[in-house]
C-alpha cells in the first residue's frame, strides 16, 4: 500500500535551529508589535495579581496569630483577596481577546504566504508530490501553529509570575527559597535532553496526519472510479491502513510526550514536603512567622506551577515548532525553474528553437538527447510517437513546467529563461488531455483565461464556431454550472470550453494536448472549428491524437524515444512508408473516412453472406 513510505520526508523539507524558527515567527508577529506590547502589559498586570492573594492570606493569619483579633479586622483583606482574584479574571479576558486577532492575523500571513508559495511552484513540484500532504501543511499545520502563538502569552505569564514569586519568597525567606531555586535547574536539564526526542516523534506524527489527509482527498477524488468497479471496501481498507498506520505513530508520540509531566510534578512534590519540613523547623525557631510559612508554601506552588505548566505545555511547544518547521520548509522550497533575466513580453512572433537541447526527469535517464526543432512564427505541427517518445515533454519545456538541463530553447531567438516568466505565459495557451475545469458556469470557466472579457464578447466568439450551435447543448446557456472539474458536462463540451478558455485570450503559442476521448460527429465538427480558429491565431504544438488534427498541421514531427525519426506532411510521411505509416495504421488509420466506409461495406456483406447460408425451417 506503500502507506509508511509517506512518513518519510519530503524531497523539500528542512531542518530549522529553535533560533531560525524563533525569528521567522517574530517576523511574522513583528507587524502587530503595537497589539504585542499591549499583550505584554495585560501579562504583567495579571501575573503580579496572580501573585498576590498569597501574600494577603499570609497577612491575614500573621494578624489572627493570637486569636483575638475581630472578625471585622479581616474584612479589608478578605475584600482585597476577592478583588484581586476577580481583577486576575478580568486581564485574563482582555489578554484572550488581544491574543485570538493576534493569532487570527499571523495565521492569515502565515497561511497566504504558504499557499502563495505552492501555487507559485513549478508544475514538476507538484507532479512529484501528493497534493494532500501539501494541503495538510496550508491548513492542519497551520492550526497547529496557532497554538503555539496562543501558548506563548501563556508561557510569558507563568514565567512572569514565577519570577514576581520568586522575589516575593527571597524576601521572606531567603534561605527557604534557595532551596526552591534549586529545582529550576533540573528542570531545564530534563527538558533540553527531551527536546529533540520530542521533535522527531512529533515531526513523524504530523507526517502520519498528511498521510491520511493525502489517502483522503485521493479517495475523495477517485470516488467514481471505485464505484464503477466496486471497490469501495478496497479504499476503505486502504484509508484503514494509513489511518491505523497514524494511530499507532501518534500514539507512541503521545507516549513520549507524556512523559515529561509526570517526572516534573514527581519532582515538585518533593519538593514541596521538603518545604515543608525546613519551613516548620523555620517557625518553631522563630525564624519566621506562621503566615509567613503559609505564604512560602503557597507560594512555592504557585512558583513551580507555572514551570510544571511549561512542560505541561511542551508537547504543543513542539507540535507548533513542527508545524512551523513543515510550512516554512514549504515557503522555502526552491524553483527547478530558473530565469536568468526578467525581460517584459508585450508581444511574440511564436518563433521557437530547441538547439541541442537535453533534458530529463530523472538523472541519467535523458528524455530528449542533443534535440533539434526548429518552428517557424504561425507554423503548426503536430508531434506523434508511441507513448515515451517525449511529446509531452517537449510541450512542458516550451511552457517552462520544466527545466531543461543543456543546451537552448530559444522563442524569438532569446533563450526562454530570460523572459518574465508572468508575461511569457500570457502569450500562450495551452489545452491539456485532460481538460480541467473548475466548479462554476461555463461562462466563468472561459473567463478564468481573461477576466476583463464580457459576456458579449464571450458570446460574440462563441457564434463563430458554428453559429454558435454547441452553447445550445448545454441546458442553461453559459450559466450551465460544469460541476466538480466538469463533471456534470461530456468530455466533449470539456474540450470546447477548454479551447474557448484559450481562443478568448488569442495567444501566440497554442500548445494541444489533445485528448483520446471518443465524441459525437457534431461536437467533433465544433471542436476542430475551433481548433482551426485557435491554430489560424498561434505557433501551435499539436501532441495529435486525432487524424484530423494531425492531417490539418502545417508539418508533422515524428518522434521515438526523444529524436526526430521524420518529419514532413500527412501524405509525404505515407508516401515513404517509414515510421509514420506505422504509427498511422496503429493510431490514425481506423478514423478515417476511407476505413470506415470500408468496414461498414465488410458489415454490410458479412450480414449478406449470413443471411444466405442460414437455412429456415
Amino acid at each position: 500500500m506503500g502507506f509508511h513510505r509517506g512518513l518519510s520526508a519530503e524531497s523539500y523539507d528542512r531542518t530549522y535551529s529553535n533560533k531560525t524558527l524563533l525569528n521567522r515567527i517574530w517576523a511574522y508577529t513583528k507587524p502587530y508589535k503595537q497589539s504585542l506590547f499591549a499583550i505584554f502589559l495585560i501579562v504583567l498586570l495579571q501575573a503580579g495579581a496572580g501573585a498576590l492573594p498569597p501574600v494577603l492570606v499570609s497577612m491575614i493569619i500573621d494578624q489572627n496569630s493570637g486569636g483575638n483579633a475581630p472578625l471585622t479586622a479581616f474584612l479589608p483583606l478578605v475584600i482585597a483577596v476577592i478583588f484581586v482574584e476577580i481583577l486576575g479574571y478580568i486581564f485574563y479576558y482582555i489578554l484572550r481577546r488581544l491574543m485570538v486577532r493576534v493569532v487570527g492575523k499571523v495565521i492569515r500571513d502565515l497561511t497566504v504566504d504558504a499557499f502563495t508559495a505552492s501555487v507559485r511552484q513549478d508544475l514538476s513540484f507538484h507532479d512529484k508530490l501528493s497534493s494532500g500532504r501539501i494541503v495538510s501543511r496550508i491548513t492542519t499545520d497551520s492550526e497547529d501553529f496557532a497554538v503555539l502563538i496562543r501558548l506563548t502569552t501563556d508561557v510569558l505569564s507563568s514565567t512572569v509570575q514565577s519570577i514576581i514569586v520568586a522575589f516575593i519568597l527571597f524576601n521572606t525567606e531567603w534561605r527557604l527559597a534557595s532551596g526552591l531555586m534549586l529545582f529550576v535547574p533540573l528542570v531545564v536539564i530534563i527538558v533540553a535532553s527531551y527536546r529533540k526526542l520530542a521533535r522527531r516523534v512529533t515531526t513523524t506524527g504530523m507526517r502520519a496526519m498528511a498521510n491520511v489527509n493525502a489517502t483522503i482527498k485521493e479517495t475523495i477524488s477517485g470516488i467514481s472510479i471505485a464505484k464503477n468497479f466496486r471497490q469501495e471496501e478496497a479504499i476503505y481498507r486502504e484509508f484503514q491502513d494509513s489511518n491505523i498506520t497514524s494511530y499507532k505513530v501518534n500514539v507512541k508520540r503521545g507516549l513520549v510526550l507524556s512523559i515529561v509531566f509526570p517526572t516534573m510534578r514527581t519532582l515538585s512534590g518533593i519538593s514541596i514536603a521538603l518545604q515543608v519540613y525546613f519551613g516548620a523547623l523555620s517557625v518553631e525557631q522563630g525564624l519566621i512567622t506562621v503566615g509567613a510559612w503559609y505564604l512560602i508554601l503557597l507560594s512555592s506552588d504557585r512558583f513551580l506551577m507555572p514551570i510544571l505548566s511549561i512542560t505541561s505545555y511542551w508537547n504543543q511547544v513542539q507540535t507548533g515548532l513542527s508545524a512551523a518547521e513543515r510550512i516554512f520548509a514549504l515557503i522555502d522550497s526552491e524553483h527547478s525553474v530558473k530565469q536568468t533575466d526578467n525581460l517584459p513580453v508585450s508581444e511574440i512572433k511564436g518563433k521557437i528553437d530547441f538547439n541541442h537541447l537535453k533534458f530529463s526527469y530523472l538523472p541519467n535517464i535523458p528524455i530528449l538527447d542533443d534535440f533539434d526543432l526548429h518552428i517557424k512564427p504561425g507554423e503548426n505541427i503536430a508531434i506523434v510517437g508511441h507513448t515515451g517518445a517525449g511529446k509531452s515533454s517537449i510541450a512542458r519545456l516550451v511552457s517552462r513546467f520544466y527545466e531543461f538541463q543543456e543546451g537552448e530553447l530559444l522563442i524569438d531567438d532569446i533563450d526562454i529563461r530570460k523572459y518574465n516568466l508572468t508575461d511569457l505565459r500570457n502569450q500562450m495557451g495551452i489545452v491539456n488531455q485532460v481538460p480541467f475545469l473548475f466548479e462554476g458556469t461555463i461562462e466563468e470557466n472561459i473567463r478564468f483565461a481573461k477576466p476583463e472579457v464580457t459576456r458579449e464578447e464571450i458570446l460574440s466568439l462563441a457564434k463563430t464556431i458554428g453559429n454558435g450551435e454547441w452553447l445550445e447543448t448545454f441546458s442553461q446557456g453559459l450559466d450551465t454550472q460544469v460541476g466538480e472539474r466538469g463533471a456534470h458536462i461530456s468530455m466533449g463540451q470539456r474540450q470546447l470550453v477548454a479551447l474557448m478558455r484559450v481562443l478568448v485570450r488569442r495567444p501566440a503559442i497554442f500548445i494541444l494536448d489533445e485528448a483520446t476521448a471518443s465524441v459525437d460527429p457534431f461536437t467533433e465538427q465544433q471542436i476542430q472549428e475551433a481548433l482551426g480558429l485557435i491554430l489560424s491565431l498561434s505557433t501551435s504544438i499539436l501532441i495529435a491524437h486525432r487524424l484530423s488534427t494531425v492531417k490539418s498541421a502545417d508539418r508533422i514531427i515524428v518522434l521515438d524515444n526523444g529524436k526526430i525519426l521524420e518529419e514532413g506532411t500527412h501524405d509525404d510521411l505515407l508516401a515513404t512508408n517509414g515510421h509514420y505509416a506505422g504509427l498511422y495504421n496503429t493510431y490514425f488509420r481506423h478514423q478515417s473516412p476511407e476505413y470506415i466506409e470500408e468496414t461498414g461495406e465488410l458489415l454490410q456483406k458479412g450480414k449478406q453472406g449470413l443471411g444466405a447460408s442460414s437455412n429456415p425451417l
